[in-house]
């Protein structure tokens, strides 16, 4: 669709629409530049205090995989006032002022439209030093790849829908998902950081390729290193893959290279839609260990999983 709309230049907007990258950054002067970013989806957990976190967080995560920080944030509320108790909307709110009141930032406001599903979200300004910008679009040959955050959530969310699992299987999904990334963020900020991408709908295969054509650049992943959270695969056995995954996988078909010795439903893992998932973070070699350990010393759960190499383009799993 985005293809239909006239492509933007301006002197001062630093990362635009072009690139599918995270926010839109606007610089304002030689040491400060606009971060804005919006998102907001459906219910995934039934407590309407912790989907607001969970919105807010997921909303949040795209300043930090820009590299800044967050500064205001306005709600976005879609809610059935006629049908559900307002009372919930409250709950969801709390759960979101709550989320930023943790990143530090301000809540200003917001709008509602009466709707028949609940939908939240955020709208979200930050702020960067313009030589700080992280896109996804930097990557070079020979970067290590490191992401933080298991994956998982979206078949954990389906099992959690289907009533597989109950709250207490699922409570360390719903706490990774309400899990800012400012952690993460900051720790990077320390290294020479060359791309950034959070994962989110699109999967990790979807926003690696994204990485991938933005640097006109390939990547190789180890399997065995991508950390799931529990009971995951399990789950996919049992048929609780979102429907998202099986799109994902078929938009990317002509793009991933899988290899036979990693079955169709360990693929599959690799396309599942995460909600609020962690950073995906491409440095070099030298420093890769160096920001592994200090990821974890903020209490990061963090993984080498690939590296980045001269094939433009292409993801290979092996």
């Amino acid at each position: 669709m985005l293809s239909l709309l006239p492509v933007q230049k301006d002197e001062r907007l630093l990362v635009g629409s072009e690139t599918f990258d995270d926010a839109g950054v606007y610089k304002l002067d030689e040491s400060t530049a606009l971060i804005q970013t919006v998102d907001f989806f459906t219910p995934i957990v039934d407590d309407p205090y912790l989907f607001g976190q969970i919105a807010a967080a997921n909303s949040l995560s795209d300043i930090y995989a820009m590299g800044g920080k967050p500064l205001t944030a306005m709600n976005i509320v879609a809610f059935p006032a006629k049908t559900l108790d307002i009372k919930i909307l409250g709950e969801i709110l709390k759960g979101g002022f709550d989320k930023i009141q943790e990143a530090g930032a301000l809540m200003l406001g917001g709008h509602s439209v009466e709707d028949n599903e609940p939908k939240y979200g955020l709208s979200v300004t930050g702020i960067v030093h313009p030589d700080k910008v992280k896109t996804n679009a930097g990557s070079r040959v020979g970067d290590k790849l490191i992401l933080t955050k298991p994956l998982g959530t979206g078949i954990i969310s389906t099992a959690l829908k289907g009533e597989l699992i109950g709250d207490e299987e699922a409570r360390e999904a719903v706490a990774l998902m309400a899990e800012l990334n400012a952690g993460a963020a900051q720790a990077a900020q320390d290294f020479n950081v060359s791309a950034c991408t959070d994962i989110t709908g699109f999967g990790l295969l979807g926003h690696m390729y994204e990485m991938a054509c933005a640097g006109k650049i390939g990547f190789h992943l180890d399997y065995s290193q991508i950390p799931f959270l529990k009971r995951v695969k399990e789950l996919a056995e049992e048929g609780m893959v979102p429907g998202g995954a099986y799109r994902n996988r078929d938009y990317l078909k002509t793009c991933v290279e899988i290899k036979d010795s990693i079955s169709e439903l360990e693929a599959l893992l690799l396309y599942d839609p995460q909600t609020s998932g962690g950073l995906l973070l491409s440095v070099s070699t030298e420093e890769a260990e160096n920001l592994l350990r200090a990821l974890r010393e903020k209490g990061v759960r963090a993984d080498i999983i690939g590296e980045a190499v001269n094939n433009p383009g292409k993801v290979i799993v092996s």
